[in-house]
C-alpha cells in the first residue's frame, strides 16, 4: 500500500502489493477454513478417546514428585504401550476427602467418563472422620456417576490405617472398601499402597507419600485392577 498526493489537501491510496487485493483475502479465507478443520479433527479425535478419571487426593495428584512420576501417569504410559486409546484424567487434589471428592464430581461429570478411579478415604481416616459417612460418601460418588453414566466402570481403591488410629476403628474403616465394592459390583484394589506402606526407602520422609519409586508399585496395584476392567471396554463385554 502506497500513497500519492492527487490534488491539494487530498490523499489518494494506492495498493502496491503482489496481486488483487481479493486474491489475498481468498489466501485469508482459505487459511483460516483450513485452521478451523484440523481444529475439527482434533476435537474429534479427543471425544473419540475413551476415559479414565482418577478422582483422588494428594496420591494422585503425586504430592512431592513430579507430576508425570505418579500413579495416574504411569497408568497412562501402559495404556499407551498397549496402544489401547485412552485418555486418563488426574483429578487429585491433596488433603481431599471422600466429602470433598462428591462436592467436585459434579464438575468432573461434565466431562463423559468410562471408567472412574475413586482413589479417596485415606485423608478420611486420618483425620478420625466415622467409617459410616466416608461409606455414604462413597456411595453417594458412585451413584451420581452412574446417574450420569450408567456405564461408567468404578475402580475403588481401597486404604488402611496405621496402628495409632485404634483397632477398632482401623477394622470397620478396612471393611468400607471391599463392603462398597462388593455392593456395588466395582473393581476393588484390596490395598493401593501394598508393598509401599511402612516402606521408609519408598517413601518420602512424612512416611505417608510415595517417592517416585514408590509411585511405581503403587501403578502396578492399580493396573491390576484397571487393565482386566480396559479388556473388557475393548471387547464390549458388559
Amino acid at each position: 500500500m502506497g500513497r500519492k498526493v492527487d490534488t491539494p489537501g487530498r490523499l489518494v491510496l494506492v495498493y502496491r502489493g503482489c496481486g488483487p487485493p481479493m486474491t489475498i483475502i481468498r489466501k485469508l479465507l482459505l487459511a483460516i477454513m483450513l485452521v478451523c478443520a484440523v481444529q475439527v479433527r482434533v476435537e474429534a479425535a479427543e471425544s473419540a478417546r475413551g476415559t479414565v478419571v482418577v478422582l483422588g487426593d494428594s496420591l494422585a495428584a503425586g504430592f512431592g514428585v513430579d507430576p508425570s512420576e505418579a500413579f495416574p501417569a504411569i497408568l497412562q504410559q501402559k495404556i499407551d504401550a498397549l496402544g489401547w486409546s485412552y485418555q486418563v484424567v488426574n483429578a487429585g487434589v491433596s488433603g481431599d476427602t471422600t466429602a470433598g471428592g462428591l462436592r467436585r464430581l459434579a464438575w468432573l461429570l461434565r466431562r463423559k467418563m468410562d471408567v472412574l478411579i475413586v482413589e479417596l478415604g485415606g485423608n478420611d481416616g486420618l483425620r478420625g472422620i466415622s467409617a459410616g459417612t466416608t461409606r455414604t460418601n462413597l456411595q453417594g460418588i458412585i451413584d451420581r456417576a452412574r446417574e450420569k453414566y450408567p456405564q461408567v466402570k468404578i475402580v475403588l481403591a481401597g486404604m488402611q490405617m496405621p496402628p495409632n488410629m485404634g483397632e477398632e476403628y482401623d477394622r470397620a474403616f478396612q471393611r468400607i472398601f471391599p463392603e462398597v465394592a462388593a455392593a456395588n459390583h466395582a473393581t476393588l484394589i484390596p490395598f493401593l499402597l501394598e508393598g509401599v506402606a511402612g516402606k521408609p526407602e519408598l517413601n518420602q520422609p512424612d512416611h505417608i507419600h510415595p517417592t517416585a519409586e514408590g509411585h511405581k508399585i503403587v501403578a502396578e496395584n492399580a493396573w491390576s485392577a484397571l487393565k482386566p476392567v480396559l479388556e473388557q471396554l475393548n471387547t464390549g463385554k458388559p
